[in-house]
């Protein structure tokens, strides 16, 4: 994917600082979110990512920095701008009485240009519980509703937060489906979560923050490279299992190739995934602090 300048980019960030009287929680972060993208912010608790969003979403009032989303700066917006962005938080507390198709009949009088209800709740895989009250919904048929009315004006960008936070493994696999479909429909998202298998499984990019600072953004492959993550190649030998962690599992390879003179037995090539990453920049920050 080519790199977008700053102009084009869904977000563009530059040294964006915030902090609570002499408390920083944001120190100097660049960042900038090309436009179909799905990225992810990852963090442990306390690292900056509400603040760091709720700034990007035009909630909270920076201390100092640039901000551009969608070309605007979100702390001087106007209700066109919020029109193009769409929301999901961690949690939504409506009425358990509501009837799906109901709630979204309502918010779609709020958009010149919102989905049928009925187109709306066929991409979210409600048709079914259309006549149903939110209270008697599953909970990941309520977090399909959460996602309908986030998307509803057909924003250009989509911030969800923790979106699979409780759900068991086959609603998590259904919901992860339908974001996947949002974006290959052109939807630039954001998504922070503590799940880091979800993280690498959606996500083009992932950056890690910690303690505020932004320690590394890239592909999985680019955020092992900066902590130096050894892959593991396996293989057997004269009947006997063999293993070798490398930086250069591809030059290995290549080298065991040619001894065999043919093809590896039992060839397998274990590379680093973005928990072992993860925890490896949260082990260095941490020991740098």
């Amino acid at each position: 994917m080519t790199e977008n300048t700053p102009a084009d980019a869904a977000v563009s960030v530059s040294d964006l600082r915030m902090s609570y009287g002499s408390h920083d929680v944001l120190h100097g972060i660049d960042l900038t979110i090309q436009r179909g993208e799905l990225f992810a912010l990852l963090g442990p608790n306390g690292a900056g990512k509400t603040t760091t969003v709720e700034i990007l979403e035009g909630y909270r009032k920076r201390s100092a920095g640039e901000v551009r989303v969608l070309g605007a700066d979100p702390s001087a917006v106007d209700d066109a701008w919020r029109r193009r962005v769409g929301v999901v938080m961690q949690s939504w507390r409506d009425h358990a009485r509501w009837r799906v198709r109901e709630l979204m009949v309502h918010f779609a009088g709020y958009y010149p240009h919102a989905y049928a209800p009925h187109e709306l709740l066929e991409l979210v895989g409600l048709k079914e519980q259309a006549d149903q009250e939110l209270g008697r919904l599953s909970g990941g048929q309520r977090r399909r509703v959460d996602v309908a009315l986030g998307i509803i004006g057909r924003p250009e960008l989509l911030f969800l937060d923790e979106p699979t936070t409780g759900f068991d493994p086959q609603a998590r696999r259904t919901f992860h489906e339908l974001i996947l479909s949002l974006k290959d429909a052109g939807m630039t998202i954001l998504l922070t979560t503590h799940d880091l298998e979800e993280a690498e499984r959606l996500a083009d990019r992932t950056a890690i923050l910690i303690r505020g600072r932004l320690v590394a953004c890239g592909t999985p492959t680019q955020l092992a490279h900066k902590v130096q993550a050894s892959a593991q190649v396996r293989w057997t030998a004269e009947g006997a299992a063999q293993s070798q962690a490398t930086h250069d599992p591809s030059q290995l390879v290549w080298e065991l190739h040619e001894k065999f003179g043919g093809p590896i037995p039992d060839l397998e090539v274990i590379r680093p995934s973005l928990e072992d990453t993860y925890l490896g920049l949260v082990r260095t920050e941490g020991a740098q602090a």
